[in-house]
């Protein structure tokens, strides 16, 4: 597999910066909009307005809230853990930040008792310094101080892994963090782990002997100042094979969750572990242990006794070296989450993360830690040789070698849940169904859109899936087949006109598969704005979902084609009643129908008409796959009718018209031939109809 050093070293693509950098420009995601739009859009503000207080007086959580948004903060570096296991988010600066452990919150909250410390001393045993590994500003914990020279500090963040660099050469070493997290295609075993993997290098430039502590401190909670406070913690020390450290126990709203700190044992390696701190006070106990003693003071009584308390705590260990001159020593340490089980508010419904079918519904976390430090090792070449194709690609440029990667955080923090199945509905589900072996998976569409697999925008993202765990693509497309069959009654009244629908209508692709914060995969449809059964994308995007993900692979997935053939039929059928002139194209409304859920579309658009023509194609592929004479001629017809339409209707001699409307059918959008992309992607784009 070659040399594992090239393969560890910190790489020359990715997101690099030092550790004071701020960013220039200040920049906004708001726009103000034009008094034109401000009219137009008045009376579904009010509408908004109206929605947003009744469910405040409900006391239930908007899913798309736009009076007080969660903005991003130009801070955030590489997430650690795997997929949908939840996330901890990490700062370029070192910090610790953005938590997604609770399945309907996405938690921006930086922890400041969350640090690695490092204690350096010279070979009379003096400290000669000492400081959190973090140029962040802390607010709490005084005595804890940061002494880097950001300057000298950097930064190289490459999805799922990332290099934090320390030059300390004044004191005669050089520190470099690696941050391994479980993200590896293909591996659907390993990539649902709860956890991430330290390790620290520590390079000892001089000649003198150096002595050094790297100390990594935790504190319970997600940051939030009044829930880490109704909780009951405890921790307990220990010794597990070859690993050395400390479980924090405690609970995120009733569920069940630790956080644990291991080290792996090694020789020439001194482990120290701290039971408690208070997160609250000013850290001066802990910091003075390890700057006279360069470790914490020894636990007193029985190591293995469980120290309880009411409220905030936080937990310790470290790992220390005597380095003689020009010499390295590494330590490797491991951060892992227990959380195998979560809730969701309406319904209270209990579902197990995926990562237990290996590691028990229970006490896992000794498990976990162990696994990990084993196998990291092994994570991180098949990561290498995943990227490697792509860094060495001379014909790329650099910023999409590292945007290629870093942009597929999504993956793990994009408040990603996997599943496994209720063992009585998994029972009831064919050996070809993914979901029997891989189970449920889903995302959200943003933090601040809190709806899982809102499948419009899914269409685009869903290539990382596809292209990296094609069986998590595919589980997401048979939940989405049964829930097209699936009638949901409720009465939902829309935002934007304000009548009331049917929550979910059958025999339509729905929106999305539910909001965390309510009872997702149960009431699924949450998004409120529009009534999605007459959007003119959505069944498209299911059909070419479906054929891409039949056809990627080495061999033509039949058994899928057959499987999902009769939702993709049906559908196309459906949305055919919107060919309204019957010559094989259908027409938008004049009103908000597809994704673009503020943009108008008239009559033929090269948007919805381009999707319909290329998932008429793929009918016809998939009518001859499933041995359909009879569809297969059926589509082809409408396929020929829709391909003359569409070049009538849109073709003004030099490019497409964005619709068929009288005051905007010239104006260009940038996404109005994505069928033709799309295609393209999958080897098929010299069968797309349109020129």
């Amino acid at each position: 597999m070659g040399d594992f050093k090239s393969k560890t070293d910190i790489p020359k693509y990715g997101f690099k910066v030092k550790l004071n950098h701020e960013y220039p420009e200040k920049r906004t995601p708001y726009f103000k909009p034009s008094l034109r739009i401000i009219w137009d859009l008045l009376p579904m503000f009010l509408r908004y307005i109206y929605y947003y207080i009744v469910y405040r007086i409900k006391k239930k959580s908007v899913v798309m809230d736009y009076l007080f948004m969660s903005t991003a903060k130009r801070m955030y570096g590489v997430p650690i853990g795997g997929i949908g296991s939840g996330t901890i988010g990490r700062g370029y600066k070192g910090e610790f930040c953005r938590f997604q452990l609770r399945p309907n919150a996405c938690e921006y909250n930086t922890v400041d008792a969350n640090q690695f410390i490092v204690t350096i001393k010279d070979q009379s045993d003096a400290t000669i310094f000492q400081s959190c590994l973090s140029t962040y500003t802390k607010t709490s914990l005084p005595s804890w101080q940061s002494l880097l020279d950001g300057n000298k500090c950097y930064y190289t963040g490459l999805y799922p892994r990332a290099w934090s660099y320390f030059d300390l050469s004044e004191f005669g070493i050089k520190l470099t963090c690696r941050q391994i997290s479980p993200v590896i295609p293909h591996d659907y075993e390993n990539s649902c782990m709860p956890c991430a993997v330290f390790v620290w290098n520590v390079e000892n430039i001089g000649d003198e002997e150096r002595s050094v502590t790297i100390s990594f401190t935790f504190k319970n909670g997600t940051g939030s100042k009044k829930a880490d406070k109704e909780t009951s913690c405890s921790s307990k020390a220990f010794s597990y094979q070859n690993l050395e450290g400390v479980i924090l126990y405690h609970k995120l709203d009733k569920m069940q969750c630790s956080y644990s700190l291991g080290v792996k044992a090694a020789d020439g390696v001194a482990i120290s572990k701290c039971l408690h701190f208070d997160p609250n006070s000013n850290g001066s106990v802990v910091w003075n242990q390890l700057k006279d003693n360069g470790q914490f003071d020894k636990i007193k009584g029985e190591p293995s006794k469980t120290h309880h308390i009411f409220g905030e705590m936080a937990v310790g260990v470290s790992a220390k070296s005597k380095l003689l001159g020009n010499t390295s020593q590494s330590f490797e340490m491991v951060l892992a989450w227990d959380m195998p089980s979560i809730i969701y508010p309406v319904g209270q419904n209990k579902y197990f993360r995926f990562y237990t079918e290996k590691f028990g519904k229970e006490n896992a976390a000794l498990k976990i830690v162990n696994h990990a430090l084993q196998n990291y090792p092994m994570w991180e070449d098949k990561i290498y040789e995943w990227q490697k194709p792509i860094l060495d690609d001379g014909d790329l440029p650099d910023w999409y070698k590292s945007a290629l990667f870093n942009e597929s955080y999504f993956l793990s923090d994009g408040g990603t849940v996997w599943l496994s199945l209720e063992e009585e509905f998994a029972k009831t589900l064919n050996t070809s169904d993914s979901r029997k072996k891989y189970g449920r998976f889903a995302y959200l569409e943003g933090h601040e859109y809190r709806m899982y697999n809102s499948y419009d925008v899914h269409f685009y993202a869903s290539h990382a899936l596809s292209k990296n765990f094609p069986e998590l693509q595919k589980s997401l497309q048979y939940d989405l087949r049964d829930y097209i069959f699936l009638e949901v009654p409720d009465k939902m009244k829309m935002v934007s006109d304000g009548k009331t629908v049917e929550r979910k209508k059958p025999n339509t692709v729905p929106h999305d598969t539910g909001d965390p914060g309510e009872s997702p995969f149960i009431l699924i449809n949450a998004y409120p704005i529009e009534d999605v059964s007459t959007w003119k994308d959505l069944s498209s995007k299911f059909v070419l979902q479906t054929f891409r993900d039949a056809i990627v692979g080495n061999v033509v997935d039949t058994t899928f084609i057959q499987d999902m053939y009769k939702a993709c039929d049906i559908v196309m059928r459906k949305l055919l009643v919107f060919d309204y002139d019957q010559d094989g194209l259908i027409e938008n409304s004049g009103k908000p129908d597809q994704t673009y859920d503020t943009w108008v579309m008239k009559g033929a658009s090269s948007y919805c008409g381009g999707l319909w023509l290329a998932a008429v194609y793929a009918m016809t592929e998939m009518a001859v796959t499933v041995g359909n004479t009879d569809d297969k001629d059926f589509y082809q017809d409408i396929l020929d009718r829709g391909i003359k339409a569409f070049q009538k209707k849109l073709w003004n001699g030099q490019y497409y018209n964005f619709d068929c409307s009288t005051d905007q059918c010239k104006s260009i959008m940038a996404d109005q031939l994505n069928a033709q992309w799309y295609l393209g992607c999958i080897g098929k784009g010299h069968d797309y109809p349109v020129r």
